[in-house]
């Protein structure tokens, strides 16, 4: 193998092993966000379901609407 050619391929290496540490810190980060985005939808989901329980009535409980 020429020298020229090894030279290249270790220029290649070594670009992909900066490549690949480049695409993990972005996987790394997606997957923060990701994880940020779910909790918030939890809470929202919480929030929602303790809303709409406490908006609820019995129906013997509700007044007629002020038209009747």
């Amino acid at each position: 193998m020429s020298e020229e050619r090894l030279i290249e391929l270790e220029t290649k290496l070594a670009f992909q092993e900066t490549i690949v540490e480049e695409l993990n810190e972005i996987v790394t980060r997606q997957q923060q966000q990701l994880d940020i985005m779910q909790s918030a939808i939890e809470q929202l989901n919480d929030r929602l379901k303790s809303a709409s329980e406490e908006t609820v009535m019995e129906p013997a409980q509700e007044r007629p609407p002020p038209h009747y």
